[in-house]
């Protein structure tokens, strides 16, 4: 009696991408959920050492400070340095539309209002999450690799409360700072555009009066300030988990920039879409 062999079947060879590729999908969705899970975590327990800290009157403020001297010594100048062209292009293209359409007078009031609803805010969570996020992650990074979080750990110093409370409290200094640099240098740069382009002082300012007010340099302060804590606790987060020597300490870096931008334009767009939902007169934000 001949015995029969079951053999298994191969499985074709266009079902192994496919399996492969089902694989490394749900790994990944799974690491990000848990990296997601880990930045709520260490956003909800540097708030409350932050606030605890400040209503105790134990806050860090020399740190802080100090914080928040060096993030506007990283950006302070490349917002000056983007502001200046950014300004020009943003007035040189609304002047020409505002020419061919006959609306010049108004010219300043459209150049100004994207500047400050729009541009300052990202350009300034840009900037936040390109030099300042890039600098937590590469100091908190090296920390790790050093290990010095973990010493602080074994000294019971909680490094959440005390890293990373202070850059957060001199981001909610550095952010309407920032903001403001901005659009301060943005709109004498389409001032300036303005008058190159044979307009008068006195409709630029009225036209920009008549649409401008507090409410959307608040707001764009606001956002600023969005932004930049995002920025913190996705360099904090992603310098504590640095692991593999000084290679591990510039993807960590790279990561951070990478995560922060991408941040900043996701909470633009819902915060835009929330505030013409809430605000409908207020569209332009």
């Amino acid at each position: 009696m001949n015995a029969t062999v079951i053999r298994d079947r191969p499985v074709p060879i266009l079902v192994r991408p496919i399996v492969v590729l089902v694989v490394w999908a749900w790994r990944t969705l799974l690491q990000s959920v848990g990296t997601f899970g880990r930045l709520m975590l260490l956003t909800v327990d540097s708030m409350y050492g932050l606030i605890r800290d400040i209503v105790k009157l134990n806050h860090p403020w020399r740190e802080a400070m100090t914080q928040a001297w060096f993030m506007m010594s990283v950006s302070g100048w490349p917002a000056i340095l983007i502001a200046v062209p950014f300004g020009a292009i943003v007035q040189i293209q609304v002047g020409s539309i505002a020419g061919q359409v006959g609306a010049t007078s108004q010219a300043g009031a459209a150049g100004g209002l994207g500047v400050i609803r729009q541009g300052a805010p990202m350009v300034g969570g840009i900037l936040l999450g390109g030099a300042v996020g890039a600098a937590i992650a590469a100091d908190l990074g090296a920390r790790k690799i050093r290990e010095e979080i973990d010493a602080i750990r074994t000294l019971g110093i909680n490094p959440n409360h005390r890293l990373v409370a202070p850059r957060l409290a001199a981001m909610f200094l550095v952010g309407p700072l920032l903001c403001v640099l901005i659009v301060f240098v943005g709109m004498s740069t389409i001032y300036t555009m303005t008058l190159v382009q044979g307009g008068v002082p006195g409709a630029f300012f009225n036209s920009f009066a008549a649409f401008a007010s507090t409410n959307d340099l608040i707001v764009a302060m606001g956002k600023t300030v969005i932004f930049g804590l995002l920025v913190v606790l996705v360099a904090s987060q992603r310098g504590f988990e640095a692991a593999g020597g000084p290679k591990g300490v510039a993807d960590c870096v790279n990561a951070t920039v990478v995560i922060g931008v991408m941040s900043t334009f996701a909470a633009n767009v819902l915060i835009t879409q929330l505030l013409s939902i809430w605000f409908p007169e207020s569209m332009g934000f």
